[in-house]
């Protein structure tokens, strides 16, 4: 009898571990399974990913040791990757062409250091569209979907982006719900928009749809918790002091909310949230690169927030039919504040690519300052 005890003493704690970890593994290889047959995979082509040969000390490898386009991306666990995200108004589930991104988001993750920096393109940027035409940003995606938005990104900045993520507004709504909610604090300008928002949420650009009366109104200002539909309504406000600025900082600390929350949340609700966002993702990456990404979320914290062009290098002007845009009064010198930001300490000269864009937005914009 006594021998029993000791045997189930010394050993039943191991099994009980044993237990554990088959367990955590059954769910994760559940959680993989379960993506690979619900998120959206696209493979892009990676001899279409244009990435420009610029000067810098990073690495001769602009992907960083070893990865060209068109390899996995979330693989050595060392250096930066950048990762595109684009949020896009589409009611029909249509994520690709013919639907401008309302949200770009450059999600730029350390790895070395485990943080992320999150910049803001605004939508109304005059820049080249990756394809040597000029407009608005935003329209590089309605065009020739997220290959040609990581083009102009890639083409405009010196970026070595290869991979990106789309999101509709119903998945950011529900992945908010999944996770409790959202942390924010809400100014008295804000609320009679958030509540409009939330009713006009399902109206289409052409005016069809109905109004949605079945929501939660936000009555006070202050710090609250904002449920999935509050959110998205919340990262859509434009009408308030700062405008796209404001909207483009709206998104972004959604985004760093959603982060602070995954990063306590358990197995259990960050699966919860995975399937959920899941069906209205689209997406360049595996299956397992988004479970490694997920899985190392509670390391991460968000370390720089901001929106391009920066606020001392921009104007706004209203260009020609493109209607009213914000300018880069230097492209150049916004790239090098743009690598200073998400590379420290690294030496970084802008690409002839780069100079030459930054030359044609000023002959181009010229005529138009006021």
């Amino acid at each position: 009898m006594n021998d029993k005890k000791a045997w189930a003493k010394k050993n039943i704690p191991f099994i009980v571990i044993e237990l554990i970890v088959l367990a955590l593994s059954i769910g994760v290889l559940y959680i993989v399974t379960l993506m690979t047959h619900t998120v959206k995979k696209v493979d892009l082509e990676p001899e279409k990913i244009v990435i420009n040969n610029a000067e810098t000390t990073e690495s001769a490898d602009p992907l960083g040791e070893g990865k060209t386009a068109g390899t996995d991306t979330v693989s050595t666990g060392t250096g930066v990757i950048n990762i595109a995200l684009f949020g896009v108004d589409s009611r029909d589930g249509n994520l690709s062409k013919r639907t401008r991104s309302d949200t770009m988001i450059i999600a730029s993750i350390d790895q070395d250091n485990h943080v992320v920096r999150l910049i803001s393109v605004y939508r109304d940027s005059y820049l080249n569209l990756g394809n040597d035409t000029y407009s608005k940003a935003n329209a590089a995606y309605a065009k020739g979907g997220p290959e040609q938005a990581i083009n102009m990104l890639n083409m405009n900045l010196d970026l070595d982006i290869t991979d990106y993520v789309t999101v509709g507004f119903e998945g950011l709504s529900e992945a908010v719900d999944a996770l409790g909610g959202v942390e924010i604090d809400i100014a008295v300008d804000e609320i009679s928009h958030l509540n409009n928002y939330q009713r006009s949420m399902y109206i289409n650009e052409d005016g069809t749809g109905e109004l949605n009366e079945d929501i939660i109104e936000v009555y006070d200002d202050g710090l609250q918790t904002l449920n999935g539909l509050q959110a998205t309504a919340y990262c859509r406000i434009r009408y308030t002091a700062g405008n796209d600025y404001k909207r483009a900082e709206r998104q972004r600390t959604v985004i760093t909310k959603l982060l602070e929350r995954a990063s306590s949340a358990s197995i259990s609700k960050l699966s919860k949230a995975a399937m959920a966002i899941l069906p209205h993702v689209e997406t360049s990456l595996k299956a397992d690169e988004i479970m490694s990404l997920l899985s190392s979320a509670s390391e991460y914290s968000v370390a720089a927030s901001d929106g391009l062009p920066f606020e001392n290098n921009r104007y706004s002007a209203k260009v020609g039919v493109d209607g009213w845009c914000i300018v880069p009064v230097s492209l150049e010198d916004n790239a090098r504040a743009l690598h200073e930001l998400l590379y420290p300490g690294e030496e970084y000269t802008p690409s002839a690519t780069v100079q030459e864009i930054s030359r044609q937005i000023n002959e181009r914009c010229a005529p138009y300052i006021q």
